[in-house]
């Protein structure tokens, strides 16, 4: 029985392959992003825990001015740490939609090849089946006309 034999499979292999590096670059470029977001919900749950501190423990009795500016510049200093994750949040996001991007492109010329396969396929089938009816059409003829 003969076998397919498609000419571009290791044209087709490579573009498997590509596609394959192109999703493990967009995996971590997607846990960068779930890193710097638990890095912002940390701060502002750290930020909401000292103000809630400050509320609770330290605005009763006598007021320790020192502590309260020293506790007023650590939430600033954490604000601002938080601003700086969100701006690097804002570049990890250009380059995820540059990885999907690349992704989506490595995804449609893998399918270009694999339709390109499927197609080359069907027509060697349909030769096959053309061959085959050719050959059952020849032993046919040979039988009736022997009788």
């Amino acid at each position: 029985m003969a076998r397919f034999v498609f000419s571009l499979e290791g044209v087709l292999k490579q573009r498997r392959h590509l596609e394959q590096d192109r999703q493990r670059a967009l995996a971590e470029v997607q846990q960068e992003m779930v890193r710097l977001e638990n890095e912002v919900r940390q701060i502002n749950q750290w930020i909401l825990q000292a103000m809630e501190e400050l509320r609770r423990n330290r605005l009763v009795g006598p007021i320790d001015v020192s502590f309260l500016a020293g506790q007023r510049r650590h939430i600033e200093s954490m604000r601002r740490r938080g601003t700086i994750v969100v701006q690097k949040m804002a570049l990890v996001n250009r380059r995820l939609e540059e990885a999907r991007a690349s992704l989506l492109e490595a995804a449609k010329a893998r399918k270009s090849i694999e339709k390109l396969r499927e197609k080359q396929l069907e027509r060697w089938q349909a030769e096959q089946r053309r061959k085959e009816d050719a050959q059952a059409d020849e032993i046919g003829t040979q039988l009736a006309y022997r009788r």
